[in-house]
């Protein structure tokens, strides 16, 4: 578990130097199927969470990178090159949520079984909204987003060791057409805009 923790941190942190919009989407499947091991391993002997892992491997490791590869090759290479801070403060940044959510959560919650898996999800849910923030591309956006429910998803998974079966198929379902909805939307700022660059969109100002 400790190691599958380190891995996905490592993944949050490369995520916060890529400018490559393939190589960010790459990143994140490889995160999400590491979700779905820690589910599998939490669960072992439990359908439940079987049923969880194979669903996060499915949704979040399947159809969601699938789809998001599929804009990008129609976007014909186009990466970050403006983003609101760099790839060196990025990385800065994320370093020092990682130290300082482990400084809380070893002071606040030291008997807590699976520590190292709350320290990680948290450092994932906040390093997925530094990337909301400060990332201009539409896709790194996305990227972000599905970094921070990573988080939420494994902070409930280590917390209650799995939410009822019927809530997690909500989430999923959720969070698959949020992920089509802004994949359309993308797609359409690309047609508009020649970009997906989100910054243009200050254009719209009446």
């Amino acid at each position: 578990m400790q190691t599958l923790a380190i891995l996905l941190l490592f993944s949050a942190f490369l995520l916060t130097r890529v400018n490559r919009l393939t190589s960010a989407v790459h990143i994140l499947l490889v995160q999400s199927a590491m979700v779905a091991a820690v589910c599998a391993i939490e669960g072992t002997g439990s359908m439940h969470m079987l049923v969880a892992a194979i669903l996060t491997v499915v949704i979040k490791a399947g159809l969601i990178p699938y789809a998001l590869l599929r804009v990008v090759r129609q976007l014909r290479h186009e990466r970050e090159v403006n983003p609101i801070i760099g790839p060196n403060a990025s990385s800065v940044a994320a370093a020092a949520i990682i130290v300082m959510i482990y400084a809380i959560v070893d002071r606040t919650l030291p008997s807590v079984v699976s520590w190292d898996a709350v320290a990680a999800s948290l450092a994932l849910v906040f390093i997925g909204l530094m990337l909301i923030i400060t990332r201009r591309q539409a896709i790194l956006q996305i990227v972000g987003l599905i970094t921070m429910e990573n988080g939420l998803y494994l902070l409930g998974l280590s917390t209650t060791h799995g939410l009822p079966l019927i809530i997690e198929l909500g989430i999923f379902f959720d969070v698959l057409v949020a992920v089509s909805v802004l994949v359309i939307l993308t797609y359409r700022l690309k047609k508009s805009f020649q970009s997906t660059d989100t910054s243009i969109l200050k254009k719209l100002k009446g």
